[in-house]
């Protein structure tokens, strides 16, 4: 009963207090895109192709956003022609971190509301009825998320130390309780309730006066249980009572207060015209204070996701072993079953060092970034099994970040000889990551590259850089790896070819 108590004070602090209209109704900016009607772009599907041009992949559109650019208007013709700014498709690595009133249940994964009340999975129905009384709600949850041992400094060393460019926080999830202290979540916010605690400011700080990490929030769009959001669903989307007094006031307080560099839209669910998304992503692109810096994805209405938008991710753990004409993202999960933590995971629930290297190399030669996800505790910890793989995929990245920072796909993705070699390239230089080690007297056989009279081949991180034996022996390139333990190199390693074509 208390969630619906909750709810209902949200619902009726928006139409009485109405803090996010009034916040709208002054910004001009709001009235020049509000509710925009327009005739939707005919959009082809994503080309997928393994030819490579440029250094860009074909058909990309990024670079450096022009001062004078004219501006965005609020349909996807226009916003779908803003060049992605150019630190996004260097950066390659980020951390995703998913954290909220979910944490504190911590069993089965970040849709555990969801699965109670939702859809009623047995498992998570039985596992309420064996550990908490019958009247308990998921609002009581919220004063469980304590957060006592959060310590934004420490996050933010350990993500500088992981090797990560970027992060993107949850804002909100689809619970739509709000890691800050909004003025649309009466009561179901982290500074009225649980942490009594700005979450999201507190890291923004941090990872600002601490690293060069870039600053990005996620947020969720629809919220399963919000009566104003059911409301307009059960009108078939007609009214929009939920996206003007609750969404929209919050994306616009996030852009305005915290300045993401990402902003990871989610929770899509209904036509863009509802969600108004052109509209906002105009005033995003023109006007907000990270007008030349932001990027966003493309999940921001049904039908939306790989086809409009900024960076594309079409769905989770997406990573199309090949490329792709479009900056994307491959969003995925260190647990490999949830995004939240999970008090009953396994060992063998966790991606090794290896795979996820491994995950790195595929998604990087085909054009995407990866976006790694971990999930903190209520207390606001970060696991030990977290810190660790975040800890080894930095070290990695201290040796064999060239190949990886600022790359781009080479003409060739995966080896045509060997499926666990993966290549990018940087500066004329190609760069092989090799997934594992030969088993043939340290004998490397590579199909795609071509040698030259001045090619050389070393290996990053060994010997100073000196130069590995070689030969081109039936059009492919045999390569004697040193003659070392391969664990006493760290689970991946990636050659360096030089003037190879």
């Amino acid at each position: 009963m208390r969630v619906w108590l909750v709810y209902f004070a949200i619902a009726l602090t928006s139409i009485l207090h109405t803090d996010g209209v009034e916040t709208m109704e002054k910004d001009p900016f709001w009235n020049k895109y509000e509710r925009v009607h327009y005739k939707e772009q005919e959009s082809e599907d994503v080309k997928q192709s393994h030819k490579y041009t440029g250094e860009q992949i074909q058909g990309e559109n990024i670079g450096n956003i022009s001062p004078t650019s004219p501006p965005y208007q609020p349909n996807w013709e226009s916003i779908d022609s803003r060049p992605l700014p150019k630190w996004y498709d260097e950066a390659k690595f980020g951390i995703f971190i998913h954290w909220g009133v979910f944490s504190v249940p911590s069993f089965v994964s970040e849709w555990f509301w969801w699965y109670w009340q939702g859809v009623k999975r047995p498992d998570v129905v039985s596992f309420m009825e064996k550990n908490y009384p019958p009247q308990f709600t998921y609002a009581d949850f919220a004063s469980q998320f304590t957060t006592e041992f959060f310590d934004a400094n420490e996050w933010a060393d350990l993500f500088n130390a992981s090797g990560a460019q970027y992060i993107v926080l949850t804002s909100k999830h689809h619970e739509g309780f709000t890691n800050w202290p909004s003025s649309v979540s009466w009561n179901w916010n982290s500074m009225d309730v649980g942490p009594h605690r700005d979450l999201v400011g507190e890291l923004a700080d941090a990872i600002r006066n601490r690293t060069s990490i870039h600053f990005g929030l996620y947020h969720s769009l629809f919220e399963w249980f919000n009566p104003l959001y059911n409301a307009d669903k059960d009108t078939g989307f007609k009214t929009t009572d939920y996206v003007d007094r609750k969404t929209m006031p919050e994306l616009y307080e996030i852009v305005n207060k915290y300045k993401p560099d990402v902003l990871w839209s989610d929770g899509d669910s209904g036509p863009v015209e509802y969600w108004n998304s052109t509209g906002f992503l105009a005033w995003l692109y023109n006007e907000s204070p990270v007008k030349d810096t932001v990027v966003t994805n493309d999940r921001w209405g049904t039908g939306t996701a790989c086809k409009h938008g900024g960076y594309y991710t079409c769905q989770d753990r997406y990573n199309p072993g090949k490329l792709v004409n479009h900056k994307w993202e491959n969003c995925m999960t260190i647990d490999k079953k949830s995004w939240g933590y999970r008090r009953e995971a396994k060992l063998e629930d966790f991606l090794t060092v290896e795979e996820m290297i491994g995950t790195l190399a595929s998604t990087i030669s085909c054009g995407g970034n990866l976006l790694m996800n971990v999930g903190p505790t209520k207390e606001g910890t970060i696991a030990p099994i977290f810190q660790q793989r975040l800890h080894q995929m930095g070290s990695w990245l201290d040796i064999n970040g060239e190949a990886v920072y600022a790359s781009h796909p080479w003409r060739i993705q995966q080896d045509s000889t060997d499926e666990n070699v993966w290549y990018t390239a940087r500066g004329g230089v190609v760069y092989a990551f090799v997934l594992k080690w030969p088993t043939d007297n340290n004998k490397l056989i590579l199909g795609a590259p071509v040698s030259t009279d001045t090619s050389m081949i070393s290996m990053l991180g060994y010997n100073n850089g000196s130069a590995l034996q070689w030969n081109t022996v039936n059009k492919q390139t045999e390569i004697i790896l040193p003659s070392a333990n391969p664990q006493s190199l760290k689970w991946a390693w990636v050659l360096k070819l030089t003037n190879f074509h």
